[in-house]
């Protein structure tokens, strides 16, 4: 099944891992082998960039830059409308790679392929509306506005928990606006890479877009602190852990270009005593084990009113002892695995941190064996409970291990859930509107998404998706996202035959 959807995305036992649009370049780089967490099992095998490879994408960039922004907008969007088309015509194939190469569910791969989609049409429709503004002068015969122009290269360094969908979030924004972009995949997901690039060249070709536009540079750390520190590339966005974050700002502001980080979630529920909880239990349950626990905004936390403590406790209990987990491919399983053995390992011993810290486990983990579990990538998601300023509840660990922390008023629900280094995304179940609105006011929740009566985990593109504090304060996708991919321009037009200088200010030859 598995080689079918590779033949159908072009992809080979081995690969060239470095492409400037159609053209794929040769390089010396180390070999990236691509295993699958589903099964252990290798996939294929994609060459990393090295730094000749890297030097030549750029330089092809920087020159496809100069054409590309000259196309109208509006044409960019029709290209754009395209790859949409190109991504329906791709979903099965390309959501079966995504759920076999990350270990997502399938219904969670189609998802995250139909994102791509999503945001295909929201550019488009950006493409005729990249608007400026006009204010009035304040010297007679003079018009003044703002414009905005295309940026130059913008470098993408995606994570694995979204091998395709956050790379799509920021290209298609950047192409309508007239940028050009360089990818970098995570090297745990190195295929999805690929294979979009084998879509979006097909489109490319086909309206003559280029070479350049659309670049791809596989590798591991060394290829993002090339992109981080080249002072060609104006724009990196970046998404991954906070200590990478940190890294790539770091390099990125020394030479003073911009960056766009979406970092680390630690993300809370709150559980008010005023709760539907039956329906409250879907969106905590689907929050905390969804992908295994490796979403960014994943629930790591439920922060539960203390007189219905118990009785949420119960139903979160007997809802995790329904748990089916197992291969993604197969719909009837809720959890499948971790990426590697490495998260494996992180899950253990934040699970020992949490008990050595004071944490009593209600549902305990651990590692799964036996057939169907040969990876040794499945964990059991488990439940403790804990206080929120232990240590390891201040961190964000990828996998599924649920806090429950209890609270006994509003003002202190909300402080215990902005008491992280993290403000990604936050939720309040409640009925009552009045708690409502306070969580959603200037004292309530400090994270960047904050939603009542929908859990943390899942956002529609339509809205600017990012958080605050430890999380980057990046904004990507929806809303006015775009605006980060241009450059603002201020106007003034004279059109009199005279000089007035501004703030009346006189000088007379």
């Amino acid at each position: 099944m598995i080689q079918d959807v590779l033949l159908a995305l072009g992809i080979n036992a081995q690969n060239d891992g470095v492409a400037t649009g159609a053209d794929w370049i040769k390089s010396a780089g180390a070999p990236i082998t691509s295993y699958s967490p589903v099964d252990g099992k290798q996939i294929a095998t994609v060459i990393a960039a090295d730094k000749t490879a890297y030097e030549n994408v750029v330089a092809k960039a920087q020159a496809a830059f100069k054409e590309w922004r000259q196309w109208p907008a509006p044409k960019r969007g029709e290209v754009v409308r395209q790859v949409g088309e190109a991504l329906r015509a791709n979903k099965e194939a390309l959501g079966r790679l995504v759920s076999y190469e990350m270990g997502k569910s399938l219904q969670e791969g189609y998802g995250e392929v139909q994102e791509m989609i999503d945001i295909c049409d929201f550019a488009v429709g950006l493409s005729r509306q990249l608007h400026g503004l006009t204010m009035h002068s304040e010297r007679p015969g003079h018009r003044m506005y703002e414009q905005y122009h295309p940026l130059g290269i913008v470098g993408v360094i995606s994570a694995f928990n979204f091998p395709v969908a956050v790379w799509s979030w920021n290209s298609m924004l950047a192409w309508v606006c007239g940028d050009v972009c360089i990818w970098k995949p995570s090297e745990k997901t190195p295929l999805c890479g690929i294979a979009c690039q084998n879509i979006v060249t097909t489109v490319f070709k086909n309206n003559n877009v280029p070479e350049g536009v659309n670049c791809l540079v596989q590798g591991g750390r060394e290829v993002g602190e090339w992109m981080s520190n080249d002072e060609r590339i104006p724009l990196v966005s970046a998404t991954g852990s906070t200590r990478m974050g940190k890294a790539v700002s770091a390099a990125v502001g020394q030479r003073l270009g911009r960056s766009l980080l979406e970092l680390g979630g630690n993300n809370a529920i709150i559980i008010s005593k005023e709760a539907d909880l039956d329906m409250s239990l879907i969106g905590c349950v689907f929050g905390a084990v969804g992908t295994a626990g490796q979403r960014c905004t994943s629930t790591r936390r439920l922060i539960i009113h203390q007189s219905v403590y118990d009785a949420f406790k119960q139903k979160l209990v007997k809802a995790y002892q329904q748990l089916r987990i197992g291969n993604p491919l197969d719909q009837n399983n809720h959890v499948g695995p971790l990426i590697d053995t490495d998260a494996v390992a992180l899950y253990l011993k934040s699970i020992e941190e949490c008990k050595q810290q004071g944490g009593k486990f209600e549902v305990e983990g651990g590692v799964l064996t036996g057939p169907g579990f040969e990876s040794g990538c499945y964990v059991k998601p488990c439940i403790a409970e804990v206080e929120n300023s232990y240590p390891v509840v201040q961190h964000e660990t990828f996998a599924p291990i649920l806090y429950l922390i209890k609270y006994d008023t509003l003002e202190e629900a909300i402080a215990l859930q902005n008491g992280v280094p993290q403000g990604l995304s936050s939720a309040i179940m409640t009925l009552n509107l009045r708690e409502a609105e306070q969580f959603l006011s200037q004292a309530g929740s400090d994270c960047g998404i904050a939603n009542v009566n929908i859990g943390t985990s899942g956002a529609e593109i339509g809205g600017a998706f990012g958080g605050e504090k430890e999380t980057g304060g990046g904004r990507e996708s929806g809303s006015d996202a775009w605006k980060i991919y241009m450059r603002r321009q201020t106007n003034t037009i004279n059109y009199t035959n005279k000089l007035p200088l501004a703030q009346g200010i006189r000088f007379d030859l």
